[in-house]
């Protein structure tokens, strides 16, 4: 592959509430046993992209630990590898990093060593599949000096003016971006993945950086669509962004199909994840499980279903859990009902207690919670 990879994943979300409290975004469990930041890791493993960065910031310490070695995405090469760039204080600069481009200019060393010609930048927020090998092979039969991933939201996905969306021409240039519109009825939206050419990478954050310019698509993809050739590249298939309570929700309860499931698990490109040596899921008599996915470690007792429950969830006896998402180390005591929740992981549920939530709505129970 002729290109090395960035994932932005410093950011945090005021609209994840109570679940950005411990971690960031990128850090969000996912489909019971995985990450968010797994998926585009595994894209770029399975695209043959030999050397990426990481670059962390906003509560990153469960992050962090979740990147301790790059051999569970199989980065661990001679030649490449995984690399995970925090904020660092210099004689040069000592701030946090300011924006996406600045996070990327920050460790401009990293992207002034690497050889390859290109640069594939991602979102660490979103979960999808993609070749970007075919995305790379796009890029370069258009002679584009920047291309920019965008999928079609359904009108019952998600809102698109939490997105950039995009106009393009007939050849697929972009002619219009307009990042977080108010009102808008265009449902073409950014997905977050950009091929650069590196040098041309490089010019664009140092002028940004000298005018005191942070954002990547404010001040480089806005500002130059007219100067610079900017495609667009359709990402088809599966793909959701993960950064509000209700998208987070409806991303997990995606997994529940088997569809999904299919999609992401069935063929040939796999999903990596850190591996955690825990037992079977434990099954004890009078447990009842419909449509749920449950990871190793836990043990039930009670009924679940259409959920999914992360490693180390116990059900008590007599409980019931029901279109939830529980994360890992939950203790849910005997006789509790659960509806409609997520359940932030290392709580500890009191017995004969009910959590659900108003019709349509997700309820987070996390420490702070204390309505029984």
């Amino acid at each position: 592959m002729r290109a090395v990879g960035i994932v932005l994943a410093g950011g945090g979300s005021n609209r994840m509430g109570l679940l950005a409290k411990k971690r960031a975004v990128a850090a969000m469990p996912i489909a019971g046993s995985y990450r968010c930041i797994d998926f585009v890791l595994s894209n770029m493993s399975n695209s043959h992209i030999q050397k990426v960065a990481v670059c962390t910031q906003f509560n990153a310490r469960s992050l962090n630990q979740h990147l301790n070695s790059s051999k569970w995405w199989d980065f661990g090469r001679k030649q490449g590898g995984l690399y995970v760039l925090p904020p660092t204080v210099t004689t040069e600069n000592n701030s946090w990093y300011r924006g996406t481009a600045d996070a990327i200019y920050q460790n401009i060393e990293f992207v002034n060593g690497s050889h390859e010609p290109y640069v594939i930048i991602a979102s660490g927020d979103c979960v999808y599949k993609a070749d970007f090998n075919k995305m790379l092979q796009a890029h370069i039969d258009k002679k584009a000096d920047i291309t920019v991933a965008y999928t079609k939201l359904r009108s019952d996905q998600d809102d698109p003016t939490r997105f950039g969306v995009l106009t393009m021409d007939e050849d697929g240039r972009i002619r219009g971006f307009e990042e977080k519109p108010v009102v808008t009825s265009n449902m073409t939206i950014n997905a977050g993945i950009y091929i650069f050419r590196r040098r041309l990478l490089v010019e664009l954050l140092e002028r940004a950086a000298g005018e005191n310019r942070y954002d990547l698509v404010q001040d480089i993809l806005v500002r130059y669509r007219e100067t610079k050739r900017i495609y667009g590249y359709e990402l088809e298939g599966y793909w959701n962004n993960i950064a509000t309570i209700d998208s987070y929700y409806k991303t997990n309860m995606d997994f529940l199909n088997k569809r999904v499931r299919d999609y992401f698990f069935g063929d040939y490109s796999e999903i990596y994840s850190k591996v955690e040596d825990q037992p079977p899921a434990k099954y004890n008599p009078g447990a009842s499980v419909k449509n749920a996915l449950v990871a190793s470690g836990c043990i039930i007792n009670g009924a679940v279903e259409n959920s999914i429950l992360f490693r180390k969830v116990y059900v008590g006896n007599g409980s019931v859990v029901r279109n939830s998402i529980i994360l890992n180390d939950v203790y849910i005591s005997d006789n509790t009902v659960v509806k409609n929740c997520i359940v932030e992981n290392r709580n500890t549920l009191r017995p004969n207690s009910v959590y659900t939530a108003d019709a349509g709505a997700v309820r987070v129970v996390a420490g702070e919670d204390r309505r029984y």
